[in-house]
């Protein structure tokens, strides 16, 4: 089988870590570990996030700038995919050396392509960088001109524009490599935002959601499924609240009318519905939301959200 597999931020950085090299290659590891078993019958392409840490080279930018020039923001992202490539890359790759895998791990720097005219660019959405009190993202706001909004319940966030993808530029190579039996690592952080130009292509400031992006190279590749991996077991409705329920197997007429009724956070679980939805819906074939403790079961039928025609 192929597949798509999609790791949340969770694979490389909790909520109270202080995102140093060491911790998160030590979650890039236990990633591997949880989720080793169906990288040894199955062809992957490994997709990440990285909102905290593209907000953190924002962060050493700001602070820097005044002996190191700062770097726009599609430079950040190139920045990130290659940290965080190199901490997945050491850490499959070894895991899949001590249980006798026969793979080899390989990181793709990867550019995403948007429309230079989305409207994203005028109604910025996509978080980055760590959580704030309300009082720091008011100061953030005053004195730095960032746009932050309350994420899902967790505090708040810096928010950038996130234009939706249409193709990706490396996807003859990424398709070569899983053809080889490699497992290539792609469309970091959605991929380095560009647009067409006449000579070639153009990064702007943007951050991509990467689920939309891995739903998209899963399309692209042709795979037989795409995994979502995050921090909760499954999607639910009512999230957080005492009548919270969770979604088991569901089609896609159905999630539709869920979030009509406005059930998933934008910038949380909302793309990942979309990005679902969005392969399901050009595939017919089926999209599983769910953590890598879950993955198995998932796999099986017998947990997470499990999204159908």
């Amino acid at each position: 089988m192929r597949a798509t597999l999609a790791v949340g931020g969770n694979a490389l950085l909790e909520k109270y870590d202080r995102g140093t090299a060491e911790e998160q290659i030590y979650r890039a590891e236990l990633t591997a570990r949880k989720t080793l078993e169906f990288f040894r019958s199955n062809e992957v392409v490994l997709t990440h996030g990285n909102g905290p840490q593209v907000g953190a080279i924002l962060l050493q930018n700001e602070f820097s700038s005044s002996v190191s020039p700062a770097m726009p923001l599609d430079v950040c992202g190139a920045m990130s995919q290659g940290n965080i490539g190199y901490f997945l890359q050491t850490s499959f790759q070894k895991v899949f050396n001590e249980s006798g895998i026969d793979k080899k791990v390989v990181t793709v720097i990867t550019r995403t392509v948007v429309e230079k005219d989305d409207p994203a660019f005028k109604n910025p959405t996509k978080p980055v960088g760590k959580y704030y009190t309300r009082y720091e993202a008011q100061v953030l706001e005053a004195n730095n001109g960032f746009v932050m909004r309350e994420d899902a319940g967790r505090g708040y966030r810096r928010v950038v524009p996130s234009p939706r993808p249409v193709d990706i530029v490396e996807i003859e190579q990424i398709r070569y490599l899983m053809n080889e039996r490699f497992v290539p690592i792609a469309v970091g952080g959605g991929g380095i935002p560009v647009i067409r130009t006449d000579g070639g292509y153009t990064g702007v400031e943007a951050v991509i959601d990467k689920d939309l992006a891995s739903s998209l190279i899963a399309i692209e590749l042709n795979v037989d499924i795409f995994i979502i991996l995050t921090a909760v077991d499954a999607a639910y409705i009512n999230f957080n609240k005492p009548n919270q329920e969770k979604l088991g197997t569901v089609g896609i007429d159905e999630l539709k009318k869920l979030k009509s009724a406005g059930h998933f956070a934008a910038g949380s679980m909302l793309p990942k519905i979309d990005a679902a939805v969005n392969f399901v819906e050009k595939t017919g074939r089926k999209a599983i939301i769910t953590n890598a403790e879950n993955m198995s079961d998932a796999l099986s039928g017998k947990a997470g959200t499990i999204v159908t025609a």
